[in-house]
């Protein structure tokens, strides 16, 4: 038990960049952490720290093991969870990782602190592939297949993506019969935060027709942008119905080219596989799975 409180001591002062704050927020002096933090660099024969009069920063060596630390101590709580009952009473820090998609997800997140309101959510909304377990996420949501054997996973629903313009960009510009007229037309393209390339819009062509050549009249990295810009009559563009749904129900936009589209996007929640899921990252998963408007 003292390597864990050692643990705990080390998670903390990463953290603080503090011996003193680190000290005050496990409610022991500063002198007890620094000596804890000693101990376990004469164990592990590793620096963790730089110190200085004025900071305190990780060692490159240091900088390997927060994450890893943070992994022991959530499967402590949780095991210390479920033995003693407190599935009825879940809290504690929750780190969740999603993609840029605040108008899917922010409902929900907001239904769910209402309802846990002992359970701190630390939101990372991001398009970028994070490591779940390297990184030291409690749980993410994802897209596509999943084939990380270290991760659980939960369905959580499918979305069709579609094509959308508002009428009176088509009334302006006239509506698309086949895939190739889209080159005369302005295109709203999303790109791929980490490759910079942009996502192919899946129409079904001839075998022997060439790819599409559309032009590039707005890109951004994330799609909630686009759909804005369709809104105001800025041109076509490819974005999941869950996030054009309110706007196709009231007649703001309208699809096009629905015959030549064929594609679901798939929705995961993702978490270390463990056979002590915390009680607060149970009632997560299964809130997600209920209140998620995919």
């Amino acid at each position: 038990m003292d390597s864990l409180s050692g643990i705990a001591m080390f998670v903390q002062v990463a953290e603080t960049r503090s011996f003193t704050e680190a000290g005050r927020q496990l409610g022991v002096s500063s002198s007890a952490v620094g000596k804890a933090i000693a101990r376990m660099e004469e164990r592990l024969h590793v620096r963790l720290f730089h110190r200085s009069t004025r900071s305190i920063t990780l060692t490159a060596e240091g900088a390997l093991f927060p994450e890893r630390c943070r992994r022991i101590l959530s499967e402590v709580d949780a095991a210390e969870a479920e033995l003693s009952g407190l599935a009825g009473n879940p809290r504690g820090r929750l780190r969740v990782g999603t993609p840029q998609l605040g108008s899917l997800m922010m409902p929900a997140f907001d239904g769910f602190m209402e309802r846990y309101p002992e359970i701190e959510l630390d939101i990372d909304m991001s398009d970028r592939m994070v490591d779940v377990i390297e990184e030291g996420f409690d749980a993410v949501i994802r897209t596509g297949d999943q084939t990380d054997s270290r991760l659980a996973a939960r369905r959580l629903g499918a979305s069709a993506h579609v094509l959308v313009a508002s009428p009176k960009y088509l009334k302006r510009h006239g509506t698309p019969s086949t895939p190739r007229d889209l080159e005369k037309h302005f295109c709203l393209q999303h790109k791929f935060p980490a490759t910079g390339r942009l996502e192919r819009w899946p129409l079904k062509l001839d075998a022997a027709e060439p790819e599409l050549a559309l032009p590039e009249t707005m890109t951004a990295n994330t799609v909630e942008p686009l759909a804005y810009a369709a809104l105001q009559g800025r041109g076509i563009t490819f974005v999941p119905a869950f996030l054009v749904r309110e706007a196709l129900e009231s007649g703001q936009l309208v699809t096009v080219l629905d015959e030549y589209m064929d594609r679901q996007v798939v929705f995961w929640i993702l978490w270390p596989a463990s056979r002590y899921a915390s009680p607060k990252l149970r009632v997560f998963i299964d809130y997600m799975s209920a209140h998620l408007r995919i």
